[in-house]
């Protein structure tokens, strides 16, 4: 597997984990969804609204790549989160909308990398306006492995909670080479 069908199975593992996420916690009424639950971002609507804020913040750094690539042209109607633990969206339903959108856009974007594209060094400021560069390629697998990351506290407050989301491991996605 090359780098570019690598990421491309990254993101179809974080649009497939994100809706046995949501549809798990959709099982629970609004109150458990939002009680604080002494996670680093509080609640499970905490942790699921950063991800969005992250995934959000990196996907519009990657549109200063030279590439400008199109598949992220949308990102231009959408604001910049000022904040990683506020809540974008405060209810479950509408933060479920904008992230089916931003896993499809997440998708379209990847599948018209090439591999020039991860040869690139990327130069963003961070969120306190710092100017940054780093790898193009090494920032897109942070940016997958950060979204495991917190998935991963995700499953466990819903787990607590008393909700199974069942099997998560990338390894149900990875082709048989038999």
């Amino acid at each position: 597997m090359n780098r570019i069908e690598h990421l491309g199975l990254l993101a179809r593992y974080n649009q497939w984990m994100n809706a046995k996420l949501y549809q798990a916690t959709m099982q629970l009424p609004d109150e458990q969804i939002a009680l604080d639950r002494q996670a680093f971002f509080g609640s499970i609507l905490g942790t699921l609204n950063h991800l969005l804020a992250g995934d959000t913040i990196w996907l519009k750094r990657f549109t200063q790549h030279p590439a400008h690539h199109p598949a992220l042209a949308p990102l231009q109607q959408v604001a910049t989160p000022q904040d990683l633990r506020s809540l974008l969206y405060p209810e479950i339903r509408s933060l479920w909308q904008q992230r089916q959108w931003l896993d499809q856009l997440i998708l379209d974007f990847t599948h018209a990398l090439t591999d020039s594209d991860l040869d690139t060094v990327l130069h963003y400021s961070n969120t306190q306006g710092i100017a940054a560069e780093r790898s193009f390629y090494a920032l897109l697998v942070h940016f997958f492995n950060h979204q495991t990351h917190h998935r991963g506290q995700a499953t466990t407050l819903l787990f607590q909670a008393g909700v199974d989301v069942g099997g998560t491991d990338l390894l149900a996605l990875i082709p048989s080479t038999l």
